[in-house]
């Protein structure tokens, strides 16, 4: 089991620092955006960008998970897995030239559904030509994670990610392009990966089987409804928060604000969540075709309860430490020229927290749903996302209007606390398999404990004068303290963790002498 989680480990640093680096170049566009956009030309990209992602999952509609499942299976048989890979890429690229012309055509009314005026119908054309071209990237990198080539992988996130920060900084700044510019690069980006991956496409061949179709259908139209309500929970908020009467944001924020400015600001610090959302994508790409892979072996199941454990502590950690930080880095003036986010935006930090904490319960789902896609039981995902969205629907629905940004948020951690609870609950009747639940929820109600009690500390050291480089100290101390209080309920995975860490940095042959 030790090699098998070396293994994990390995892909997961791979596919990491690749995500990473791509996220970490990408993320240098939210302070210029910020810094150069008005709140309002960030309302609209956060709307826009928030339906790009749900759109996304009706152009590709399952077709990667099922790709994985079925050429994953070929594989094991020794049949040949590019017919999969000829029909898969094919049927994307016809529907995909189709929903992308559709929604062109009918931009201008598109925009007024999703709470925008008509006249933002040219960002809708924009996205159109986005979600085509992220569409044709599908199956390749599907095929790219399935033979663990996760260099070529990464080298064509990397430098898509590249060319679509270069191209915004092009376009804003000296020729500025302003909001157009930001669909521009984005699409732009896109097609630098497309190129980068057509060697993959050297597996086309001039074939298409209805039989081979229906079979990943099967598999992956489940998912459609499963992924638009999971990314409900996540983007459902945006689309709310757009159309928030203006009563109540005079009420909440004061006047001079409008429901655009509002979803900016939102949507911009609701994005230093990547710290999070990093973590459970990186994951994601080694973990699913590792389960795929293991689900017949005799230690499966203590193998995906040790990393469904070492997975949510890390989560966990990282949610208290960045509760604790993030906001100091957003106030810092860099170079007494900068900030990540300009002063107007600050008021709405109070949301990191639920933000944070909302990613905790959707690693553990992460890991839970192996269960359902393992026993073949993928009638239940749906179940399961539109529970979690249902709920963060109604609580946004209600929240809203009585707390704005802040009530947005918890909505948010409320939908993925119930996705996570019944995920479990339909995972372990066809998956059974005894999880930690005890040691894991003593660590997250303790890590809520010293989030919710942030704000706190903060006016607490402040009133005996503890500010700047000490106050960082004393928090730093408190994560430290965080993170010891894990190590002690966790001890054994602890000790897994330390032997990882001894093996990937011990030579081989010193190994082999002891």
């Amino acid at each position: 089991m030790f090699s098998k989680l070396k293994l994990l480990a390995k892909d997961t640093v791979i596919y990491g620092s690749s995500t990473i680096l791509a996220r970490s170049l990408n993320y240098i566009l939210v302070p210029l955006y910020a810094n150069k956009l008005t709140t309002f030309d960030n309302g609209i990209q956060a709307v826009i960008y928030a339906n790009i992602a749900l759109a996304n999952v009706l152009f590709c509609y399952g077709l990667e998970t099922s790709y994985l499942k079925v050429a994953s299976d070929a594989i094991k048989k020794n049949e040949d897995e590019r017919s999969y890979f000829s029909t898969a890429f094919a049927s994307l690229l016809v529907t995909s030239t189709i929903f992308a012309l559709l929604i062109a055509l009918f931009a201008p009314s598109i925009a007024s559904l999703i709470g925008l005026s008509p006249n933002a119908g040219t960002f809708i054309r924009f996205a159109a030509l986005i979600l085509w071209l992220d569409t044709m990237l599908v199956v390749p990198f599907a095929e790219l994670r399935l033979k663990r080539k996760a260099i070529q992988f990464a080298l064509a996130k990397v430098m898509g990610v590249v060319g679509g920060v270069i191209s915004a900084f092009v376009l804003i700044i000296p020729l500025k392009a302003g909001l157009s510019g930001v669909f521009i690069a984005e699409a732009i980006g896109s097609l630098v990966s497309l190129l980068f991956v057509l060697p993959v496409l050297k597996n086309l061949k001039p074939f298409f089987s209805f039989e081979l179709y229906r079979e990943l259908l099967r598999i992956g139209l489940p998912y459609v409804p499963t992924g638009i309500a999971g990314l409900l929970i996540h983007l459902i908020d945006r689309n709310l928060l757009i159309r928030i009467p203006q009563a109540d944001i005079e009420r909440l924020y004061g006047a001079g604000f409008q429901a655009s400015d509002i979803t900016g600001i939102y949507g911009r610090v609701a994005a230093f969540g990547v710290v999070l959302q990093l973590f459970i994508q990186v994951f994601r790409f080694a973990w699913q075709p590792f389960f795929l892979q293991h689900a017949d072996d005799p230690e499966a199941k203590r193998l995906f309860r040790q990393v469904l454990n070492l997975s949510t502590i890390m989560v966990i950690v990282l949610a208290v430490a960045a509760t604790f930080f993030v906001p100091d880095l957003v106030r810092y003036h860099y170079g007494g020229r900068l900030y990540l986010l300009p002063p107007k935006y600050w008021m709405g930090l109070s949301i990191l927290p639920w933000i944070f904490f909302s990613y905790v319960f959707d690693m553990i789902s992460t890991n839970l749903s192996a269960g359902l896609l393992i026993t073949g039981n993928t009638r239940y995902l749906p179940v399961v996302t539109f529970l979690g969205a249902a709920v963060t629907c109604v609580a946004c629905w209600i929240l809203i209007p009585l707390s704005g940004m802040d009530g947005a948020a918890i909505a948010i951690l409320a939908g993925t606390a119930v996705m996570c609870l019944s995920m479990a609950w339909f995972s372990l009747k066809v998956f059974p398999l005894r999880y930690d639940w005890g040691r894991l929820t003593l660590l997250l109600a303790a890590g809520l404990l010293f989030a919710a009690c942030h704000d706190d500390l903060v006016l607490f050291l402040g009133g005996f004068g503890l500010t700047g480089g000490a106050a960082i100290a004393l928090k730093l101390a408190i994560v430290m303290l965080y993170l010891g209080l894990g190590t002690l309920i966790f001890r054994s995975e602890a000790m897994a963790v330390v032997r990882l860490v001894q093996a990937r940095f011990t030579p081989a042959g010193g190994a082999e002498k002891r």
